[in-house]
């Protein structure tokens, strides 16, 4: 602590853990921008901008910084945020700077939903930022801290303050991300949106959201923005007749500097006229929970959105109004049945869901599905935060070696360069985006280009059906080739995060020591455990059980 003019002035050191390479980490994708990191860190920049003006701030992102120990000598207090997949990172965190004998104050999903997993952390300050962390702030002031601060309010968004993009810099990041809204009205069993955020929607107004766009234009930013919501048309109504107008206004005035991405429900797809304003307004990607075709696992899970409708032709429909759909998918339900595999993939191909993030059914703490398995005793520990890393914290009804095999069935299906192309070009066909101005050829885009053919149509697995896939763009849609080799790229991404995961899995088979590979500590246990209570139900259906009976097929 240092004083300045009289006043008390504390040094704040806000880290940002590292996250490991994860489909969303887009590590293998981000070198053909030669960009650092995918996205900021959103969290600590509004906390940042909750705390005193007085107060000195440094920022650290892991993700593409050293922390180092002069940085932690600095500090008289190190804050942190994370999500559930940071854990690791956040451990090695906390163990550094108490070596050091500085305070930590820590936040954010992960410390709010396992926070007795973090008692040598000085100060747990929980939930949203805005309800308490001003408390932290006065009792500190009074040299009174608590060691935890916890609310059951939800707070009014609207005096949320812009994120403090200064301590950033905002070149090294190749998106940036806003809120507009928090919380969900649904309540999917295995989603925790509900314990962090609340099931009814929060927006912030038109005003507070163009000025953190503004502050961002100011800043010299140009190109993609997140809307990191939990579930943008939550307030439909709103969206419709306050949100959207003013930001089509905003975008038009600015010469579409921007374009937007976010995260909807099935059901964008049943209302045109929000559909038409969120393309008018800049948004091109939308991602949208399918989870699964099967009914039965719908119905398990409480998606009822999802439900008693063509999933295939609502995804078409987003698509033809200028929205590319990334569809979330989960393996291992209850219910899912022997087919399930196949189903899923040719649900993906149908649809032309290019960023087809798959992922195992994981029971995160304190969600319905959490309770419910720990009701029956099948948990087996804490989840990971990562569906595709080949990990699950719960017994399977349907075995463990048969829903490894058939996710791999799955991944490695749909991230083949054949297949993956044949989506490709599927979604070109039925993609009808807006004619916008704005988005002006950059030279990253150049580079990415170029990077591209020698990548992947030169050196690449996939030469041929990217060399395909480029001379069908420019003789049908060529005003969707910049699309067609960005999506290409992706594909390269999640094919390399596929590959890296499935090998921790084949050591393990191979070696049979899953204390040594990350994320599958448990997996002998879980084999045998749910393997057992597979053959129990096939035996009170009155059938022979057979473990092959669902077992591999295709590329293993």
């Amino acid at each position: 602590m240092v004083v300045e003019n009289n006043a008390e002035v504390l040094r704040i050191l806000l880290v940002h853990p590292r996250s490991p390479d994860t489909f969303w980490s887009f590590k293998y994708a981000l070198k053909f921008i030669s960009e650092k990191v995918f996205i900021q860190p959103l969290g600590l920049l509004t906390v940042a901008a909750l705390l005193p003006r007085t107060w000195k701030l440094r920022l650290v992102d892991l993700n593409m910084d050293v922390l180092k120990d002069e940085d932690i000598r600095w500090a008289d207090y190190v804050f942190l945020s994370a999500m559930e997949v940071q854990q690791v990172s956040v451990r090695e965190i906390i163990a550094r700077v108490k070596a050091h004998n500085k305070k930590i104050v820590a936040g954010g999903p992960l410390f709010t939903i396992m926070p007795d997993q973090y008692r040598d952390v000085d100060h747990l300050v929980l939930q949203e930022a805005e309800a308490t962390l001003p408390s932290f702030i006065e009792d500190l002031r009074k040299g009174e801290p608590k060691p935890i601060y916890t609310s059951t309010e939800w707070p009014d968004i609207t005096s949320s303050p812009i994120p403090q993009w200064d301590l950033l810099a905002l070149r090294n990041y190749a998106i940036m991300s806003i809120q507009y809204s928090r919380g969900c009205p649904f309540d999917c069993e295995f989603c925790d949106i509900s314990l962090l955020n609340g099931r009814k929607p929060r927006m912030k107004t038109a005003a507070q959201v163009l000025g953190e766009l503004e502050a961002l234009y100011q800043k010299g930013w140009r190109g993609t923005v997140l809307f990191a919501d939990d579930n943008f048309i939550g307030g439909p109504r709103k969206l419709k007749k306050d949100f959207l107008p003013a930001l089509i206004n905003w975008m038009e005035g600015k010469r579409y500097p921007f374009r937007f991405l976010t995260q909807a429900t099935i059901n964008l797809a049943d209302d045109e006229e929000l559909m038409k304003l969120m393309a008018r307004a800049g948004f091109d990607s939308v991602f949208v929970g399918i989870e699964t075709p099967e009914e039965k696992s719908l119905h398990e899970c409480n998606k009822i959105l999802n439900k008693n409708r063509d999933l295939v032709a609502a995804v078409k429909e987003m698509q033809r109004f200028g929205l590319e759909v990334a569809g979330g998918f989960i393996i291992g339900f209850d219910s899912d049945p022997p087919a399930i595999f196949q189903k899923q993939v040719d649900f993906i191909q149908q649809s032309g869901i290019i960023t087809a993030m798959v992922g195992l059914l994981n029971a995160p703490k304190g969600t319905k599905l959490y309770e419910r398995l720990r009701h029956e005793g099948r948990l087996i520990g804490e989840w990971t935060g990562n569906m595709t890393d080949f990990s699950i914290n719960f017994f399977p009804k349907m075995g463990y070696q048969t829903l490894m095999e058939g996710y791999r069935y799955v991944v490695t299906s749909i991230y083949s360069p054949r297949n993956f192309y044949r989506r490709l070009i599927t979604f070109l066909t039925n993609f009808r985006p807006l004619k916008k101005r704005g988005h002006t050829l950059e030279l990253s885009h150049i580079r990415a280009f170029l990077y591209s053919i020698w990548s992947l149509g030169i050196r690449g697995e996939e030469r041929f059906y990217y060399w395909k896939a480029l001379l069908w763009t420019l003789l049908r849609r060529p005003r969707l080739l910049p699309q067609c080799v960005r999506l290409a790229i992706y594909g390269y991404h999640f094919r390399k995060v596929f590959q890296v995961q499935n090998s921790k899995l084949e050591d393990f088979n191979r070696y049979g020591n899953a204390e040594e590979i990350e994320g599958l500590k448990t997996v002998a246990q879980a084999s045998k455990k749910s393997e057992n209570m597979r053959e129990r139900e096939t035996t009170r259906a009155g059938k022979t059980y057979d473990p092959k009976e669902v077992g591999s097929r295709g590329p293993f």
